[in-house]
């Protein structure tokens, strides 16, 4: 049984070609690719990189400055924050809170709208695995390309769940019976109609957006195209925590707000969903309310 794609990259004593990421004694983070022949250099001095070549992760490498380096592979959550970039990536606590709330399994048929850099996508291969499917929307080449090298980049070459389309979603989705569809854009509401085709009953909508405008009208016009359930939406915040001894405390600084992840679930064809008692806030919808339900529609239900 062979191994799945990338996995020979994560494991056993470092390769030419791996990954590696420097930290220092300070904490910062250096990454580089292994070549046979080749140097790493610092200001605190050099090392060749054939003395990590057929080292064991984990090993500590000193520069001609003598100053000491933990080596490993970085991990993914390293990999896309460093890795080159064309559009702004997902971060990794979003890319999680995708994979755990829109539910991604082994096998999993999912679309994405919005590649970016290639951070998600990345997430999502991992997750879905080599008998999976992943068709990638990006209406920018240049960024199609740069998250295209950022991927192989990270499981060796090109993958296999993997389908990378340079396109609008609306214009060319063509795929059917899908699992899951993720969308990171700036108008999620102009794919609803071909998302709803493609979802198979049950499936998972999941929109990434930025700001409080794009959430409630995301939001109202799935509740207005009445073939999902009532959607939920979030934001998550990290906080990491210093400790030294009894000095315990949170960092100073820590990672706010990246954006707004919303789901819905597709319903069975020709259901509705069941009428939601809601009790808007007075002004909910003001004047200057110009998305659905504009005129009056459900807003009351």
């Amino acid at each position: 049984m062979s191994e799945p794609t990338g996995a020979a990259r994560r494991r056993g004593p470092f390769k030419v070609g791996d990954q590696v990421q420097l930290t220092d004694p300070k904490g910062r983070h250096y990454t580089f690719t292994l070549e046979e022949g080749k140097n790493f250099h610092t200001h605190k001095g050099s090392f060749p990189h054939d003395e990590l070549i057929g080292a064991p992760e984990g090993s500590v490498v000193r520069t001609t400055g003598n100053v000491a380096y933990l080596a490993l592979r970085p991990l993914l959550p390293d990999y896309v924050l460093s890795m080159p970039r064309g559009a702004a990536v997902v971060y990794p606590k979003d890319a999680g809170q995708i994979l755990a709330f829109a539910d991604i399994f082994p096998g999993a048929r999912v679309v994405e709208a919005g590649v970016g850099s290639g951070s998600l996508s990345s997430f999502l291969l991992r997750a879905i695995g080599d008998e999976g499917m992943l068709h990638s929307y990006e209406r920018r080449e240049d960024f199609a390309e740069i998250a295209k090298g950022n991927v192989e980049r990270y499981f060796g070459g090109p993958h296999p769940a993997w389908q990378l389309t340079v396109g609008d979603l609306q214009d060319n989705l063509s795929d059917g019976d899908v699992d899951r569809v993720i969308l990171d854009m700036l108008a999620p509401w102009e794919c609803l109609d071909v998302v709803k085709k493609a979802l198979v009953p049950g499936g998972i909508l999941c929109c990434y957006v930025a700001t409080t405008t794009q959430l409630a009208r995301t939001v109202e016009s799935i509740r207005e195209i009445g073939c999902f359930n009532e959607p939920t939406s979030w934001e998550s915040m990290i906080r990491n925590w210093h400790v030294e001894g009894l000095a315990v405390r949170p960092d100073h600084r820590m990672i706010g707000h990246t954006g707004f992840l919303l789901t819905a679930r597709r319903l069975a064809d020709g259901v509705e969903p069941p009428m939601r008692r809601r009790r808007p806030a007075k002004g909910a919808y003001g004047e200057d309310y110009d998305g659905p339900n504009a005129d009056g529609g459900n807003r009351g239900r």
